[in-house]
């Protein structure tokens, strides 16, 4: 009884990350449930076999039918970006049970979430990154917008004042949000004037158009960033 309840219980969580994700693949499923790639196998014949549109790309993983079962709750392009900066938020919460309980919910509503919205969110997660002192955060009402110019790749021009007081206007290729040790929203973007990356506070941005220009995606990751940029003691 108890194995069949576990394996009961791996199928509808298997279900559960096919909503919430665009593709998932056998050996992460396997890794996540600790049960061999055979069994994943199994699992993902008895889905199907019980109705469940379960599409499968050779040599990626599994997806599942874009729209399969949506519950009439429905989320807006921004919300599905706030999920994530949510998400980041809770993971700095020194309370473990806190967060399983919001990584749980969080998958739940990732599942009810478009294949678009989907993409946008994978995106956005790997390029928000927080710091401890969260509740310390300045505020800010343009992060959303940010954080829409940073997943579709547009370009941004600011007005922006350094801390000495000089304001100057740039054209941006927005790259990475993190809140620094100063508990700000800081942007890393590609600066043309500079031609190189630059940090950019977003409390310190005067003014902002998000040009209906867009860029290529860059080739430099985020770990390549941080290993090239930023200096460790």
């Amino acid at each position: 009884m108890d194995t069949e309840y576990k394996r009961l219980n791996r199928l509808t969580l298997i279900t559960n990350m096919l909503q919430a994700k665009r593709l998932v693949t056998a050996p992460s499923l396997a890794e996540k449930f600790g049960v061999s790639i055979r069994t994943i196998y199994r699992d993902i014949r008895t889905l199907e076999q019980s109705g469940i549109p379960i599409v499968t790309e050779e040599g990626k993983g599994y997806s599942l039918v874009d729209g399969y079962r949506l519950p009439p709750v429905s989320f807006t392009e921004t919300e599905a970006l706030a999920l994530i900066t949510a998400e980041q938020l809770v993971k700095q919460s020194t309370d473990t049970s806190l967060i399983h309980a919001f990584e749980e919910a969080i998958l739940k509503i990732k599942s009810v979430l478009t294949n678009n919205n989907k993409s946008m969110v994978e995106r956005l997660s790997g390029k928000v990154v927080v710091g401890k002192n969260f509740e310390k955060l300045r505020k800010s009402h343009q992060l959303i917008d940010v954080q829409q110019a940073l997943i579709k790749y547009k370009l941004m021009e600011v007005d922006y004042t350094k801390e000495n007081g000089e304001t100057s206007r740039r054209i941006i290729e927005p790259f990475l949000l993190y809140n620094n040790a100063s508990d700000e929203w800081t942007l890393i973007a590609y600066c043309r004037l500079r031609a190189d990356f630059r940090a950019f506070r977003l409390d310190r941005m005067t003014h902002i158009t998000f040009l209906d220009t867009h860029f290529e995606p860059h080739t430099l990751t985020v770990a390549q960033y941080l290993k090239r940029y930023v200096k460790h003691p």
